[in-house]
């Protein structure tokens, strides 16, 4: 058991879900250093009298990962070891009035717009001078950068709306303001994220300025790669891609996820798009950039989704080849349109599609990746782990794309720095190669 004693708070955050709630915490964790309260991320330490768990609530996993972590820290406020346990994020925003009833040792509930509240009971004060500040948690060499929050799309799977509302733009100038601050503390490449970021714009200067937004951080000095991602295929503006070609420190990738491809699964998840349509946007994109690496996600399982709908997929998948592809299964979540039909698919079956859509990508990647044996790439160096450094090209965002293994053998690379790298072998997900000198 801790030992009470008179010294100050400290606080530590715990944060559950996407990169989204990443910054949220982040600039929770400014706020609460801005007045000289100590606060940690995530810390090894075992001192922190006060925890604040961030919670996801996007999914079932995700939500019972989330109830998980409340239970563990209630455990230890109840064995002493910590005074104050407080709860925010998604979860706790779509549940707060059941959480609080099922979960009283918890101090406060607070929902994803209440930061001020949050801070009022940690006792520190919201400061607006603090917008563009940030201090991040991941390493110094990259940053999340949201430039919107919340969604306008009626998509029949999601919760976000419920959790985030509206789809609300950040200013150009604030974001430009954010990252000029984040490259001042070494940071090299951003990736944009949002729920949308197709929308950006639309509600500040109504028309679409991801572009323009884009071209905007590209001047800023000191970050060498900006990625996007998030983008919806319905309305996508295309003179983004133009944007992407003609600017070096933006990365030739893009994060379009695409859910589905026959008219019944997209019209039932209500994503405003054909399947026509959706093909004349992922040829246009190839077409007009063949180097530019195109991430999607899928989802399987939807209400309705019959065999027939999963292997036309599956033919889609294979026909296109997408340079990066992740699947999840669907999750049959209260609030949701789909909700209100019938989850017909058992999850048994939902496991099977998402396993055999991963094993088709498994095979695309690695024939991909045999193409680029030979071809030297700009890396990015992000660790060392297991007697390499690993990096990533620009066709790689953090821990869900490929990575470069590089031995250490008699050369001394520095995290965070661009080396230039002869891939020598290939794997699934993985390149190998050594540094060219």
């Amino acid at each position: 058991m801790r030992t009470k004693d008179f010294r100050k708070n400290k606080v530590d955050i715990i944060t559950l879900g996407c990169s989204k709630n990443v910054v949220d915490s982040e600039v929770l964790l400014t706020q609460l250093k801005a007045n000289d309260i100590e606060a940690g991320h995530q810390t090894d330490d075992d001192d922190a009298n006060i925890i604040v768990v961030n919670t996801c609530g996007f999914i079932e996993n995700a939500k019972q990962e989330s109830i998980d972590t409340i239970l563990q820290y209630i455990d230890e406020k109840e064995a002493g070891n910590i005074d104050k346990l407080y709860v925010t994020g998604c979860l706790s925003h779509r549940y707060k009035d059941e959480l609080a009833s099922e979960m009283p040792e918890v101090d406060a509930f607070f929902g994803t717009m209440e930061l001020p509240g949050l801070l009022q009971k940690l006792n520190a004060d919201y400061k607006k001078d603090l917008l563009g500040e940030r201090i991040t948690t991941t390493p110094s060499h990259y940053a999340y950068l949201k430039i919107s929050e919340g969604c306008n799309r009626p998509c029949s799977f999601c919760a976000i709306p419920q959790m985030r509302g509206k789809h609300v733009s950040k200013p150009i100038e604030l974001l430009v303001k954010e990252a000029e601050n984040l490259a001042k503390n070494g940071c090299k490449e951003l990736m944009l994220i949002a729920q949308d970021s197709t929308y950006y714009g639309l509600d500040l200067y109504n028309e679409r300025k991801l572009a323009s937004l884009m071209e905007s951080l590209a001047g800023v000095n000191g970050i060498d790669w900006i990625r996007l991602h998030y983008a919806y295929p319905s309305q996508f503006p295309m003179e983004v891609l133009d944007v992407i070609k003609n600017n070096t420190s933006i990365c030739n990738y893009l994060d379009m996820p695409l859910q589905h491809i026959t008219d019944n699964v997209l019209k039932s998840m209500r994503r405003g798009i054909t399947k026509r349509r959706t093909v004349e946007v992922v040829e246009h994109i190839k077409s007009h950039n063949p180097d530019l690496s195109f991430r999607t996600t899928m989802l399987v399982g939807h209400p309705g989704e019959t065999e027939k709908d999963f292997l036309e997929l599956c033919d889609f998948i294979e026909t296109y080849k997408f340079d990066r592809l992740g699947v999840f299964t669907y999750s049959h979540e209260d609030g949701t349109h789909a909700h209100t039909l019938a989850d017909d698919i058992p999850d048994k079956e939902k496991q099977a599609r998402a396993s055999h859509i991963m094993e088709l990508q498994e095979q695309i990647s690695f024939d991909l990746n045999q193409h680029k044996i030979g071809e030297t790439k700009k890396v990015l160096i992000d660790r060392i782990e297991n007697n390499y450094f690993i990096g990533r090209t620009e066709a790689d965002s953090p821990e869900v794309d490929n990575e470069v293994l590089i031995p250490q053998n008699n050369d001394y690379l520095r995290i965070g720095d661009f080396v230039h790298v002869k891939i020598e072998t290939a794997k699934e997900f993985d390149l190998y190669g050594s540094v060219v000198k």
